[in-house]
């Protein structure tokens, strides 16, 4: 982080990442995780990037593997190619610049 001037933003939270929040909090931790997690997000790069498609990549392979989808036919479409290749377009794609461009939807 660059500048040493820091200004309070207040966020809404789901009640049990506030409470690991609050505990990581105990441990003066919470701001500069919440801090370093925006600014990874907000700027991108390939950090973020990569964790990001590599989370999307994970859940592929899972819907993949299941046995309950392989096969499944709804609409005259397999249901593991029509999930994958919805998943496929969350893939974040990196600029040559290393900032990240917006997802395919």
């Amino acid at each position: 982080m660059e500048t040493k001037r820091l200004i309070p933003y207040s966020v809404h939270l789901p009640e049990p990442i506030y409470n690991k929040l609050k505990a990581a909090a105990g441990e003066r931790k919470a701001s500069s995780l919440v801090r370093d997690a925006i600014t990874m997000m907000i700027e991108g790069g390939p950090l973020y990037a990569s964790g990001y498609n590599k989370a999307v990549q994970d859940a592929i392979d899972i819907v993949k593997l299941d046995k309950a989808t392989s096969g499944m036919i709804i609409g005259g479409k397999e249901v593991t190619a029509v999930l994958v290749n919805k998943m496929l377009k969350l893939q974040m794609k990196e600029k040559s610049s290393g900032t990240k461009k917006s997802r395919g939807n």
